[in-house]
């Protein structure tokens, strides 16, 4: 895996996608084993539906009642347009926004998994293969942001 930037901001109003097939294969299969989760309503992923309210039951229930089908809805079309994209030298800036999310996404599932918190030890970074992953996503969600950021 390189570590180039990965994402760079053109003139054109498009942002280039600079990486390798393997990199790009890491990101679908993750992306894929996301999306079953969602799709089956695991309640593995609850970091991506963090209860709206933790002091009253009731509200959170009703809250989670009447936004998470958009929010899961929301997220599956962001994974999609991944999928879409996945071979895609070349996004827009809506594109690039599903990429985001969608890794924004993939890091807290992994973050919750691998028991990451603030105070993560930058050598597990190098140690573990778990949190590699985490920091290499960690990684590529920046330079997504910091590109679509330059246009602000």
């Amino acid at each position: 895996m390189s570590w180039r930037t990965p994402v760079k901001p053109l003139s054109d109003g498009r942002y280039r996608l600079r990486l390798g097939a393997e990199e790009r294969q890491l990101v679908g299969e993750l992306c894929a084993d996301l999306r079953r989760l969602i799709e089956a309503d695991d309640r593995a992923v609850p970091r991506l539906f963090p209860p709206a309210h933790r002091d009253d039951a009731e509200a959170a229930e009703d809250f989670d009642r009447l936004t998470r089908g958009t929010l899961v809805e929301g997220r599956l079309e962001a994974l999609r347009t991944v999928a879409e994209t996945l071979d895609a030298e070349f996004l827009d800036e809506e594109q690039l926004g599903a990429w985001c999310g969608s890794l924004n996404d993939l890091r807290l599932v992994l973050g919750e998994r691998i028991g990451v918190t603030e105070e993560l030890d930058e050598r597990l970074l190098r140690t573990s293969a778990d949190h590699a992953l985490y920091g290499w996503l960690t990684w590529l969600q920046s330079a997504t942001v910091e590109a679509l950021a330059s246009r602000l």
